[in-house]
């Protein structure tokens, strides 16, 4: 091979690494080659060992020892233009790492001599029963990761116990994802800019069965995704079948029967007002996705709001630089248990879990781990994905001394490399 060669195959390698969310959990490219010799090291390193393992294929979902292990798998199988897409956050994607960075930097205090055997991971959720916290978060589209798509998860959540959050930009109809899941989903709303085509989603959800809605508003003026433009395909003729202008999905099934002025799910005039008119409107519960300061999260309080989900769209929203669990506690701390707290972004390990919901969380979302899995095996990879995380809070639970999801507290952390 020529060396203009091998140096092309180190370049794309890095560039892999560089847009891969596990190599930027343990700190960046940098981080991972310990920035000496490239061929040297990797050979050296433990981690890198680790890390190679975690870039190979898994051929069954039952061979996967981490929801890492998806990764690669679902990179292989997805559309590239999907990956790029689903991958990458926003302008320097600062905000996608902090996510996990904020996990890093909490530490466990356990407690010992406590009995491990009655570990119980149930909760309850608005007044439904699930096996564990944890619940799948509402991403757009996931037929571009497998044919049977929001399907897929939602027969996956039903057999775990799962709780199932549908996104507006489902590419599978709302009730044919209840069907699947078993009882109604929790459905997450982009709010149309005409209140009339609003009202009339808002009637066909209603109508399913579901009970929650929650209200997405840290995206209403879009964002710059570099990422995302540098790592699709350069040709988008592929992508016009499913898409208008290579991004827009043309077919929208929520949105079937209902006229709008325009096909985006942005509403720059999104406020309080809007907020208002749905709590009005909306008989059931009502939360509020993408809440991050303590003086919004008092709003909350005040314009009658049933729950709060701390996000940042998975670093995909706006630039803060700043992880979803650092903006946890002063949320929570604003509510002070008036309503229910829960937070999504970065959520990679059952110790994740449990560190959120030390600080507050009353339910924890995963976002990729989640595509991962579907995007490899389908249904059973986001089955084994559901049941690898809930091993490693039942686990973590019991080696904390912890018994219940309601004994987890603050008390079993520490945040000394936090800013404040």
């Amino acid at each position: 091979m020529s060396g203009d060669n091998t140096e092309k195959l180190r370049r794309d390698f890095l560039k892999f690494l560089a847009a891969s969310p596990a190599v930027a959990a343990f700190g960046g490219v940098a981080a991972f080659l310990h920035e000496e010799g490239f061929a040297q090291e990797v050979r050296q390193s433990t981690f890198a060992e680790i890390m190679r393992d975690r870039l190979a294929v898994v051929d069954d979902p039952k061979d996967a020892l981490t929801v890492f292990d998806f990764e690669e798998t679902a990179r292989q199988k997805v559309q590239a233009g999907h990956w790029a897409y689903m991958k990458s956050g926003t302008d320097d994607d600062a905000t996608l790492r902090a996510n996990r960075v904020a996990y890093q930097q909490v530490q466990l205090r356990p407690r010992r001599l406590r009995d491990a055997t009655k570990v119980d991971m149930r909760t309850e959720l608005f007044g439904e029963r699930y096996a564990s916290p944890i619940f799948t978060c509402p991403t757009g589209g996931e037929r571009s990761f497998h044919n049977d798509g929001e399907v897929a998860v939602g027969r996956a959540t039903k057999a775990r116990g799962t709780m199932q959050m549908l996104s507006t930009s489902t590419s599978i109809a709302v009730e044919t994802v209840n069907e699947a899941h078993g009882q109604p989903v929790w459905y997450q709303l982009y709010a149309p800019a005409e209140w009339e085509a609003c009202a009339q989603l808002l009637r066909r959800v209603q109508k399913s069965g579901v009970s929650v809605i929650a209200l997405t508003v840290d995206n209403t003026t879009g964002r710059f995704e570099e990422t995302f433009l540098r790592t699709r395909p350069k040709d988008l003729k592929q992508c016009e079948a499913c898409h208008i202008g290579g991004i827009e999905v043309r077919h929208q099934p929520m949105f079937d029967g209902i006229t709008r002025k325009t096909r985006s799910n942005r509403n720059p005039a999104l406020d309080w007002a809007y907020v208002d008119r749905i709590r009005d409107f909306w008989k059931g519960k009502f939360i509020v996705k993408g809440i991050d300061t303590h003086e919004d999260a008092t709003l909350c309080l005040q314009h009658g709001l049933d729950g709060i989900l701390v996000s940042n769209h998975g670093g995909r929203s706006t630039e803060t630089g700043r992880g979803a669990l650092e903006a946890l506690p002063e949320v929570v701390a604003a509510v002070n248990g008036k309503i229910p707290v829960f937070i999504d972004g970065g959520v990679r390990r059952g110790t994740d879990v449990f560190k959120a919901l030390a600080l507050g969380a009353k339910g924890v979302g995963i976002g990729r781990p989640m595509l991962w899995g579907l995007g490899s095996f389908g249904q059973a990879g986001v089955d084994r994905v559901l049941e690898i995380l809930q091993a490693e809070l039942k686990l973590v639970m019991g080696n904390c001394g912890t018994q219940t999801v309601a004994d987890i507290n603050k008390a079993y952390v520490a945040t000394p490399g936090w800013r404040s």
